[in-house]
């Protein structure tokens, strides 16, 4: 049985991003994870992580880990630490890690793909991010639209372009993967 290993990829994305990254606080790390997901799935049909991602007004929310955030579940509380930073007159959490970043059950592609992310984004904050996150001809916008779609889930089809030339064999991909996962359930 294949074991997609969506938890420790999960985790290891967040130790991977705090630690490759400057003010990684729990925005930054959203938005890191939308697009290593959307992206990675947008080039081969299978998201990195596996979290469903929902339209909300800040942006892609996997609301998943937004409701574990206050709470993190041991697995994750063992491996990073949430500070808070006091910023003149706010506080920002910082994700830190607690321990080194295992790359045991990530793909070249996917190792490539948070190298990438973590370069082009080592010094912003998580506005400047809004820029590619909220992109109009984005997965986020076209499920937004704006606040009709609050809250409505964004499928990771959405990051496959029409006139991508993969497009065709990375829907087909995208299929055989959600047959595998639907076979494994039952």
């Amino acid at each position: 049985m294949l074991k997609p290993h969506h938890r420790e990829k999960l985790i290891n994305a967040a130790i991977y991003f705090a630690t490759n990254t400057h003010h990684c606080g729990k925005i930054k790390l959203i938005k890191l994870l939308y697009l290593l997901d959307f992206e990675h799935f947008r080039q081969t049909g299978v998201a990195v992580t596996g979290l469903e991602y929902r339209a909300m007004k800040m942006g892609p929310v996997p609301m998943a880990l937004f409701e574990e955030w206050e709470a993190l579940e041991p697995d994750f509380a063992s491996a990073v630490e949430i500070v808070p930073v006091r910023v003149i007159d706010f506080v920002r959490e910082t994700v830190r890690p607690k321990r080194e970043f295992d790359d045991s059950h990530f793909t070249r592609r996917e190792l490539r793909l948070m190298e990438e992310l973590a370069t082009r984004f080592l010094d912003d904050c998580s506005k400047p991010m809004i820029n590619v996150t909220h992109v109009e001809s984005g997965p986020w916008n076209a499920i937004w639209d704006n606040g009709r779609g609050n809250l409505e889930r964004i499928p990771y089809a959405l990051a496959i372009q029409d006139n991508d030339p993969h497009a065709e064999h990375v829907r087909e991909a995208a299929a055989q993967h959600e047959g595998i996962h639907q076979a494994q359930l039952h």
